[in-house]
């Protein structure tokens, strides 16, 4: 092993979590969301401000695999068959939601004179909603015991869906067009893919947790290896590693086991997610702030204003009722992870130049800053500045 690739290593982890320790501890003072201290410290630590994190991309690809965690914590307090009663419902919500986002960031996008095929992509990019900001700053509680969790990830995993046919899309505007193969593989894939974690757990997981479930180390391993394994066959079927990590957890999630998993393995979640909000910030190319900012804070502004607005009012359309709508709109009302991938690809595929995929890039920043603080604010979250909101 490369010497000099483990001491980058060591090195980077070493700033990344005495930065995060040092700024989470200011920021606990000053009574501000500890996610927005994680992404000021990317900034900081970034190729353009110190450039001690000069390769950004490394510290994504260790916090993707916490957004895996995430989703893989969050199957295994969802029972199959009430995942599939919230899909029903969360159906008309998560299109018609996704498609009026769109337009408003076609329209603001034309509105600074950007290329019809770049106000396409700002578009799709202000479709989705944060996985990371909808439920890590939900208390376990509300996510797995309560109406309100079983909405939230339902509309999120909904999303996903959508968010793989616009990055399929993406690929096929890049190269020689839309590929029908990989579209028909991909309608397959899903149920391939429940088939096959419903056939594993029952004949392999559940017959092995019962036997070494008195060894603890084991079942943490075998977890972990089953949730990455689900995540590596979901991106060969053309489906996202969130979507795999998902699936597994549900598949076990009527296992009494579940729930030891779950405590197991928060910890390794919050390591990667830390890593996440600091790569976010790392990222960005502040020298493209002059060309982008007036742009992305409208846009970023119009996203925090009226994307609570349009999940209120299409949850109240489709039966919710009291504040639970309302709620669940301004735990969503945020760009999303798949933004940044959307114009990472866009940008690689040459369908938008640099400047419409800093736009993008600005714009999810900064929705996640003004989302993080109006929840932490005003909800209960497991990192609440105070202490009556604060509940994990």
């Amino acid at each position: 092993m490369d010497i000099m690739a483990v001491n980058t290593f060591v090195d980077t982890a070493f700033l990344i979590f005495t930065g995060a320790a040092l700024l989470a501890t200011l920021a606990l003072y000053a009574r501000q969301a500890l996610p927005v201290a994680y992404i000021a410290l990317g900034v900081l630590l970034g190729p353009w401000m110190t450039g001690w994190v000069s390769h950004p991309h490394v510290i994504d690809q260790f916090a993707h695999v916490g957004i895996m965690f995430l989703l893989f914590l969050l199957g295994l307090n969802l029972h199959p068959q009430r995942l599939v009663e919230m899909l029903r419902e969360a159906t008309v919500v998560t299109v018609v939601s996704a498609l009026l986002s769109a337009l408003l960031g076609v329209a603001v996008a034309w509105v600074f004179g950007y290329r019809p095929a770049e106000m396409l992509v700002v578009g799709a990019a202000v479709m989705f909603s944060s996985t990371i900001l909808g439920l890590k700053l939900m208390p376990t509680s509300v996510l797995h015991h309560r109406h309100t969790g079983g909405v939230i990830i339902s509309i999120l995993l909904l999303q996903d869906l959508i968010a793989i046919g616009v990055l399929l899309l993406l690929e096929g505007m890049g190269s020689e067009g839309v590929d029908l193969r990989r579209v028909v593989e991909l309608i397959l894939a899903l149920p391939i893919l429940g088939g096959a974690a419903y056939l594993a757990q029952r004949f392999v997981l559940l017959p092995l947790f019962r036997r070494f479930d008195q060894i603890q180390e084991y079942i943490f391993l075998v977890s972990i290896g089953w949730c990455l394994g689900m995540a590596e066959l979901a991106a060969y079927g053309g489906l996202s590693h969130e979507i795999g990590s998902f699936f597994a957890g549900v598949a076990i999630a009527t296992s009494p086991i579940s729930l030891f998993i779950a405590e197991s393995l928060k910890p390794l979640r919050d390591f990667f997610l830390v890593m996440f909000f600091v790569s976010l910030g790392a990222s960005f190319d502040l020298t493209a702030l002059p060309q982008v900012w007036l742009a992305g804070l409208c846009l970023a502004t119009l996203v925090l204003l009226l994307k609570p607005v349009v999940f209120s009012l299409l949850l109240r359309r489709v039966g919710e009722s009291g504040d639970v709508p309302r709620e669940i709109g301004i735990r969503l009302g945020q760009a999303s992870e798949f933004s940044l991938l959307i114009a990472f690809l866009a940008v690689e595929s040459d369908v938008i130049g640099e400047q419409a995929g800093y736009l993008i890039q600005f714009t999810t920043i900064i929705t996640f800053i003004g989302s993080a603080y109006w929840i932490v604010l005003r909800y209960p979250t497991p990192i609440a500045v105070s202490d009556k909101l604060r509940r994990d």
